[in-house]
């Protein structure tokens, strides 16, 4: 697990909010923002022998970053990540020692329009 002083990168936490038309007959989805307005966590890019660890036995395949930092009600499956006009869809998370100091989340670069 990372130390405070790690959690540099700046992110924002998004929830999936109500989808509304697209003026083609479809529906757009919406975001709310989740929290405060900004949250401190470390990003590193994820090796396969990371998503191993990190779920035993399992491979989290689809991950390409892993993000620590203090854990933050809320966060789930459901939320994006925006961290420097990038999109991150989250693909799991852990509660570290199930205690809500700490979290892991397991995200995914989004490309394409959002």
């Amino acid at each position: 697990m990372s130390g405070i002083g790690d959690f540099r990168h700046v992110v924002k936490f998004e929830t999936h909010g109500p989808d509304v038309p697209d003026g083609d007959g479809g529906f757009m989805p919406t975001w709310d923002p989740l929290g405060p307005p900004t949250w401190y966590v470390a990003i590193e890019p994820v090796t396969a022998h990371d998503t191993e660890r990190a779920a035993p036995g399992t491979v989290i395949s689809t991950a390409t970053h892993i993000v620590r930092g203090r854990y933050l009600p809320g966060v789930s499956i459901e939320t994006r990540m925006v961290w420097d006009g990038r999109f991150f869809a989250i693909a799991g998370t852990r509660n570290y020692h199930e205690r809500s100091i700490l979290m892991e989340l397991y995200a995914v670069e989004l490309v394409g329009p959002q």
